[in-house]
């Protein structure tokens, strides 16, 4: 079973929690690190957790084996490593702040040093995927379109990226948290201000692309072990389009607006996109799609556990993070059993029959000066989830709909029997689900 990719069971794995609690992290991944934590339980591996936050699940009494209430740095990180005498280490579930002190320890040499695996996905392809000029270039290999972009390192740079590239330009910040530091460039004259902005606090890097204002925003969860087996889990989109961070968007599970082939395109760009790069776990895709035809561009993968992947868990009933603590284990698709049906495996594509909605919430009068306007930094504090049951929806008229969507769930009812939608790119997109839905209506009609 772990012969697959690891050459054997590790025995202490420190997990590598979100850091202090602040705007972009802490919360959100706080799901993800306790489902870790209760994977590798299972196992009969220790584990040791760092999260200095202590208003989180993942920190309670009784949840992993050693708790180390210390920031996420890679000197408090090392210390940790020789006092524990852990072997192995998981970087995915801790979101931006993890990665990034994940990838300053391998630099150092650390992890080498004292013998630590990273479990799941590599290190290498980590860097590649957060590293915008390494990003561009692994994916133009395959033939997978980015934005028109430039990768630069100083203000000079910066500034020469933008003329050649013609305004307005979007920066991004690499190796960030939420989108900060980015920003939408209208002029030249806004390009010193923004900048600043950008190269504040010693960022290494600032990507200057073409500006894609008014695409759609798509994402796809995707899973992949240690044998390729991958699929994708979930789809989502975002009502508001490029230019607004998704933190700071509503966002649609599943999608509304693609039809078949653009579905179908993005989902064959991102099973290709995530074997090229050796993703062992899961990840997130993101796309811009140009509402008037199909021309794509990929944004950003990101190699973990992400805000997206907790409210693609809980609408579609497919426990993300703990399915991607098995695959980093060393377990495949096949050999993990189906959370829902507790039957087959977890080697399956979901179909939802209702809508899942994440409604941002804002919390600004606590900030001051902070603009009122959403953009591309993320400034939301949370967020509700919605779902509303299709029948009710498409049969039910305007009226049912309004009614239905007072009701809110924190998940997907694990017993609600999955049937495929009326839209035949997800009923094409899972070849499984007939099967699927056969073993849950009978399971359904067992329990009366």
């Amino acid at each position: 079973m772990y012969g697959a990719y690891l050459p054997r069971k590790p025995r202490r794995v420190l997990v590598l929690g979100s850091g202090a609690l602040q705007i972009g992290q802490a919360g959100e991944f706080d799901y993800s690190g306790t489902q870790a934590i209760k994977a590798l339980k299972e196992e009969g591996i220790a584990t040791v957790l760092i999260n200095p936050n202590i208003a989180t699940i993942q920190t309670s009494e009784g949840m992993a084996d050693k708790l180390h209430l210390t920031a996420v740095t890679p000197e408090f990180v090392e210390r940790i490593l020789v006092k524990e005498e852990v072997d192995a280490l998981l970087l995915s579930f801790g979101g931006q702040t993890a990665l990034n002190c994940g990838l300053a320890l391998d630099e150092a040499g650390v992890l080498d040093k004292y013998g630590v695996r990273v479990l799941g996905t590599p290190v290498k392809t980590i860097r590649d995927t957060e590293d915008r000029k390494l990003f561009i270039e692994r994916l133009a290999e395959v033939g997978v379109a980015t934005a028109r972009s430039r990768a630069c390192r100083t203000a000079d740079e910066a500034r020469a990226a933008a003329h050649q590239i013609g305004f307005p330009v979007m920066l991004r910040v690499g190796f960030a948290l939420g989108g900060q530091g980015s920003g939408i460039v209208e002029t030249e004259a806004d390009l010193e201000q923004a900048l600043r902005r950008a190269f504040a606090n010693g960022v290494p890097q600032v990507l200057v692309e073409e500006n894609l204002r008014g695409w759609k925003e798509i994402e796809y969860e995707v899973v992949r072990d240690g044998r390729d087996n991958c699929i994708t889990v979930c789809n989502m989109e975002n009502v508001d389009p490029m230019g607004i961070h998704t933190g700071e968007s509503i966002v649609v599970a599943p999608s509304q607006t693609l039809n078949d082939e653009e579905y179908q395109l993005l989902r064959s760009v991102a099973l290709k996109t995530i074997r090229h790069l050796g993703i062992v776990g899961e990840c997130n895709i993101q796309y811009a799609l140009n509402p008037r035809g199909t021309d794509y561009r990929v944004i950003e993968v990101n190699a973990r556990l992400s805000r997206s992947s907790a409210l693609a868990s809980k609408a579609t009933g497919y426990p993300l993070a703990y399915v991607a603590a098995k695959i980093a284990l060393g377990y495949a698709l096949p050999e993990i059993p189906n959370a829902i049906t507790r039957r087959t495996t977890a080697f399956f594509e979901p179909a939802l029959d209702y809508l899942v909605c994440k409604v941002p919430r804002w919390d600004l009068p606590k900030f001051r000066g902070a603009s009122m306007r959403i953009g591309t930094e993320m400034k939301s504090v949370g967020g509700l989830a919605l779902q509303r049951h299709a029948a009710t929806h498409f049969r039910g008229g305007p009226g049912a709909a309004a009614r239905d969507d007072s009701r809110a769930y924190p998940r997907a009812h694990p017993h609600r029997p999955v049937v495929p939608p009326r839209h035949r790119a997800h009923r094409r997109s899972a070849p499984r689900v007939e099967a699927e839905v056969a073993t849950l209506r009978r399971d359904h009609l067992a329990r009366g």
